[in-house]
């Protein structure tokens, strides 16, 4: 019989935000950002607890937020606070103190991402491990297009014998939404990827990373149209 992992997902949120203000707890579409990726943590079965390091627990209290069964909030020491700190940093104080099989690191910033993609990376990376062919997963987007450098030189095509964008080599955008890595994996590199990674590609639609007010904005069209979709398919 095999043992189910223990998961523990880390959702480091910060006070403040240096390119859209306070962007973690701003009404998204008719809720704090923050509550949409938690939200969906809470909805896959896999994950036993959420730990959320942060300086703004009075912020998450004035929001109804506060630790209960599977939340934890915890108080980010102050020498690894700031907009200029390594979230690696952050991310290694957590594994220090709360112990897990796996590791599942993702930000509020990834409203869309969905549960069921939680799920198939979680599914994918227990197989992955189970063969030992992986250490750590990183979310990516497929990109298949037409790159130059700054002086105009491409870089992965040639003009002058055009092909269909289809047919060009896939690059792969790591796209910040979701991390998974155990703690030797953690320890032999100080970081979510290991020496061994794997990529997982999953929706384009729900990869949209609120980084500025353009992303926002972008985020905001998204959400409704989905909103819009899933009412009218229902």
């Amino acid at each position: 019989m095999t043992t189910k992992p223990h998961i523990v997902a880390l959702l480091p949120m910060k006070a403040n935000s240096e390119r859209v203000q306070g962007k973690n707890f701003r009404n998204f579409c008719g809720k704090p950002l923050f509550r949409w990726i938690l939200d969906t943590l809470l909805a896959v079965d896999e994950i036993d607890r959420i730990i959320i390091n942060t300086d703004a627990r009075q912020i998450l209290a004035n929001n109804g937020l506060s630790d209960g069964s599977r939340i934890t909030i915890r108080d980010r020491r102050p020498e690894i606070c700031g907009d200029f700190v390594s979230m690696n940093l952050v991310l290694a104080d957590d594994v220090a103190n709360i112990p897990a099989d796996i590791y599942l690191m993702t930000h509020t910033t990834n409203p869309l991402l969905s549960a069921d993609t939680i799920r198939g990376a979680i599914k994918a990376f227990e197989e992955a491990r189970a063969a030992g062919t992986a250490d750590s997963l990183f979310t990516v987007d497929r990109i298949q297009t037409r790159f130059y450098r700054a002086d105009c030189t491409p870089v992965n095509h040639d003009p002058d014998n055009l092909i269909r964008t289809q047919d060009l080599e896939p690059w792969f955008e790591e796209n910040s939404n979701l991390y998974l890595f155990t703690g030797e994996s953690f320890a032999r590199t100080s970081a979510r990827i290991g020496r061994k990674p794997m990529m997982y590609e999953g929706s384009r639609f729900e990869s949209i990373d609120i980084d500025d007010q353009q992303d926002w904005d972008f985020a905001v069209i998204a959400a409704r149209y989905h909103s819009e979709m899933k009412g009218i398919t229902q």
